[in-house]
């Protein structure tokens, strides 16, 4: 097995309607704004799911053991590059819009989805306020919307 290069391979969409998160179809998914086009470089933060400890020894144990808690999300937004004209992500994530922010990775980008690929996950979202980066010299403009888990997301999904 050969490692796979991640440039150019992390698609994100912010789709407003699937009706199953465990088994979104392609027709819903393509449905969705690519905003991953517009993202900065290091624009996807707060995908990765923290896993809480829960102590499980006794009193008169001499060794601390743990078991797996709750699971959460912390620190969730996109960040993107401010477009021209229309800017279809920035008068799309607006506050307190619920959607769906769905990542798919090992693939092309701009490559469609299709039945049987694999998804890193569909994450229940509602957006925040939209944050203007800071600025300073030699940059574009930028902007994040921060993002909260509405529900539990679905993770290792494929596509219907």
């Amino acid at each position: 097995m050969g490692d796979i290069p991640g440039d150019g391979k992390v698609r994100a969409d912010f789709v407003l309607a699937i009706a199953n998160i465990f088994a979104p179809t392609a027709a819903e998914l393509n449905a969705g704004l690519r905003i991953s086009q517009w993202m900065t470089a290091d624009g996807l933060a707060g995908f990765r799911p923290e896993t809480a400890d829960v102590a499980t020894s006794g009193i008169e144990d001499t060794f601390d053991t743990t078991t797996n808690g709750r699971r959460s999300f912390s620190g969730t937004l996109v960040r993107l590059k401010k477009q021209t004209g229309s800017d279809a992500a920035y008068t799309t994530m607006l506050p307190d819009v619920e959607a769906f922010v769905v990542i798919r990775r090992s693939i092309v980008a701009a490559t469609a989805y299709a039945s049987g690929q694999h998804l890193q996950g569909v994450y229940p979202v509602i957006c925040g306020e939209t944050a203007w980066m800071d600025a300073e010299p030699n940059m574009i403009e930028r902007f994040e919307v921060p993002l909260k888990m509405r529900m539990q997301p679905a993770l290792r999904v494929t596509v219907a």
